[in-house]
């Protein structure tokens, strides 16, 4: 099965990450900084958690709603910490913590996962790119009707991935790099997988 073309773009791919110095806060002090997208900062936490400071307003729903998407395949929030300072953006910086998740090896099962979902939905991408960036929740959809071969837990992860964005009117996103990653034990994880833009 074919791959995303390598030269394929991230939505972000193109931009700075998230210039902001990490807020003094007392739960942060002294933590290493781990990670920096151009929404988020991760820094180090406790065994198996960290702290990851969001900006972006989807990403916060994605975290905090009631009705997100929960299950082994979405990552566990321990603790939402509250506004802790405001981005250059001009976005508030909210701090949570949630589980450590680690890059997937490509040769893992979890990693190989990850490439084929990803495939599947790059070619079911290429069936609706006259829709631009609404396509992937067209997708998402198309998947849940299709019943691609993956289990059942994955299949119920990706029809509320499907419900959640459609309510929220989102865009999802499951090709770009750090939307997939991984627990210890190799299952695989929705960790952000959403099209974040400024606007």
């Amino acid at each position: 099965m074919p791959m995303p073309p390598a030269a394929a773009p991230a939505p972000s791919s193109s931009r700075p990450n998230l210039p902001d110095p990490v807020p003094n806060h007392p739960l942060l002090v002294g933590r290493p900084e781990l990670a920096r997208g151009r929404y988020s900062i991760v820094l180090e936490g406790e065994p198996d958690r960290v702290f990851k400071i969001v900006t972006h307003p989807d990403e916060y729903l994605f975290y905090t709603t009631d009705d997100r998407p929960q299950g082994p395949h979405f990552p566990v929030i321990y603790a939402y910490h509250g506004i802790i300072g405001r981005s250059k953006l001009g976005y508030p910086m909210h701090l949570f913590e949630m589980e450590r998740l680690l890059p997937l090896p490509e040769q893992s099962p979890a990693g190989q996962l990850a490439r084929r979902l990803a495939s599947v939905y790059w070619e079911m991408c290429a069936q609706w790119g006259e829709l631009g960036r609404k396509m992937g929740a067209i997708v998402l959809q198309q998947m849940r009707a299709v019943h691609p071969p993956f289990d059942r837990s994955l299949e119920e992860a990706l029809a509320a991935l499907s419900r959640f964005t459609e309510q929220y009117r989102l865009l999802p996103d499951l090709i770009s790099k750090d939307r997939l990653m991984m627990r210890r034990d190799g299952t695989l994880v929705f960790v952000d997988p959403l099209v974040l833009r400024d606007d």
